[in-house]
């Protein structure tokens, strides 16, 4: 079920509002896991008990673990991992190695062998990775266990962030899961409501407008794919990925501060960071802040552990850890992202501009200003986004090079005034934010807002709601880019 469906919308969304507001708020947990159970296998009816049953598994055993000590307290902690890892290689990642495989055996004349796809279970990734987060945090004691199988399911299965995010850790929400009586107010409610209405409308009004045409773009043959063109659906696919995503996030935040959550934010106005190594603590925050604490950090602790304090290559050691770890993590974030050598590439991508900004790159960012920077760094992520859509490496190289070639025609006269409006309006807001004075308004509307901005926001937000529930009458609804992640 999507959250930009009429469906959803004007059904689903108010029943289960009005049932929950109704009922006693000892009941509330109950009635949000079985609508989140419910509301998952609308979209997963296969997989939903499978996915039941690997909460249950988890759930006892990482109980288990927290009552022991030593190396069998470590033997639960790495049995539990690795069935989160197995599940998540085999649905995710088996077809990619099946078709690797089968690649390499044309290589020696073998004739590929008869495979049946995998059906990829919805969420998945988002949903291993906050149960490896439950379970790492359990073993290194920062977060005692769920004393409840339906607290545990419920931080899982809460349906607001369960398909795509935010990733929320335990120690984010546990609290909140025992008692959000505090945040269970008309203020909260309100805000949540224009948080979440922000967020459909950056889905609905922006993104998807954007999308029509970048999918026409990168559909036509590759003879009538011109210079001016490739531009142009290369810019527009950049803000399309980002109002998207952050559509789904906003979307998320605001429906869990409708039921009394505060889950943690996930994107701030990414496009004005001066370095790439800033736009990674802008965007997918909660993704960014996973991969740094579970993975880069442990790794980068470890490498140092094992090496001895000399230059290599004339590097002092702390950057040759930074670029072993940088290197380690960002190939497994691409790698995360789809299976495909597209995100291979893209994380690679990534982590060579991350390791650069250390070696000397943001010394000469600062010396060059702000808006030169800004500029680089949104070209930089233009190239990375133009990979990151491809479906294949041929593809990418063959959009990469038509972006330089310079090859003119009359093509761009078909993109029509409604296209270039929206792609102003998402230039403007993409950038605005990189105002101090912006971004702090920002700020108090998101997390202080007065009675009188509440008010006003929530009149702005009906108009908006009733915008996006006749845009979606009229065309329909398209899935959000990252729920095949």
């Amino acid at each position: 079920m999507i959250f930009s469906s009429s469906l959803f919308l004007l059904y689903f969304l108010p029943t289960f509002l009005i049932v929950y507001y109704l009922i006693p708020r000892n009941y509330r947990n109950w009635v949000l896991l079985i609508t989140s159970i419910f509301f998952y296998a609308w979209g997963a009816p296969k997989f939903v008990f499978f996915v039941m049953g690997s909460v249950l598994v988890d759930f006892v055993l990482i109980r288990q673990m927290s009552l022991k000590t030593g190396s069998l307290r470590r033997a639960l902690f790495w049995i539990s991992v690795a069935l989160n890892l197995t599940l998540l290689l085999y649905f995710k990642y088996m077809n990619f190695f099946v078709d690797q495989f089968q690649i390499i055996l044309t290589w020696f004349g073998s004739k590929p062998s008869e495979w049946t796809k995998i059906a990829l279970p919805v969420g998945i990734s988002f949903i291993t990775f906050q149960k490896l987060s439950y379970a790492l945090d359990v073993f290194k004691r920062k977060h005692p266990v769920f004393d409840k199988l339906q607290d545990f399911a419920l931080y899982i299965f809460m349906f607001p962030q369960l398909l795509s995010g935010p990733i929320v850790r335990p120690g984010q929400i546990a609290s909140q899961i025992a008692d959000r009586s505090q945040q269970e107010n008309i203020d909260f409610k309100l805000s949540g409501f224009y948080r979440f209405i922000i967020g459909l409308a950056k889905k609905m009004l922006i993104a998807d407008v954007l999308g029509v045409t970048v999918n026409e773009i990168f559909a036509m043959k590759p003879d009538e794919l011109s210079t001016g063109l490739t531009w142009v659906g290369t810019l527009a696919y950049t803000f399309q990925i980002y109002f998207d995503f952050s559509g789904y996030s906003d979307m998320a935040i605001g429906l869990a501060r409708m039921l009394g959550f505060k889950l943690p934010e996930n994107f701030n106005t990414p496009y004005v960071s001066q370095s790439i190594t800033e736009f990674w603590r802008r965007w997918h925050m909660t993704l960014s802040f996973w991969f740094r604490d579970y993975i880069f950090l442990p790794l980068a602790y470890a490498t140092s552990r094992r090496m001895p304090k000399e230059r290599y290559l004339g590097l002092r050691t702390d950057k040759v850890i930074y670029l072993i770890a940088t290197t380690v993590t960002f190939l497994l974030c691409g790698f995360w992202h789809g299976a495909a050598w597209t995100f291979i590439f893209w994380g690679i991508y990534m982590g060579i501009f991350l390791i650069i900004d250390r070696l000397f790159l943001l010394k000469w960012m600062k010396k060059i200003g702000r808006i030169p920077s800004v500029a680089i760094t949104f070209f930089v992520l233009m190239m990375g986004w133009l990979l990151f859509r491809s479906q294949s490496l041929d593809e990418a190289w063959f959009l990469i090079r038509r972006l330089f070639v310079f090859q003119s025609d009359e093509n761009l006269i078909w993109l029509n005034q409604k296209f270039w409006t929206i792609l102003a309006i998402a230039v403007f807001f993409s950038f605005w934010g990189g105002s101090k004075k912006v971004e702090a308004w920002i700020e108090k509307l998101y997390f202080t807002p007065g009675n009188g901005l509440i008010i006003s926001f929530s009149i702005i937000a009906i108009l908006l709601c009733i915008l996006c529930v006749a845009t979606i009458t009229a065309s329909g609804f398209s899935p959000f880019i990252y729920f095949r992640f």
